[in-house]
């Protein structure tokens, strides 16, 4: 069993917030989770 970290950054690099799933969970259940937390745009 293993997991996978997803994270989303700011444009320098610096991290928002994570998920964590399962390692044999899509990458797209990770991205899906962490879209609601992008800031909105400017």
């Amino acid at each position: 069993m293993n997991t996978k970290l997803h994270a989303l950054t700011d444009a320098s690099g610096r991290p928002i917030s994570f998920f964590i799933t399962a390692g044999q969970v899509s990458d797209y259940t990770g991205a899906a989770a962490l879209l609601d937390e992008l800031p909105k745009a400017k």
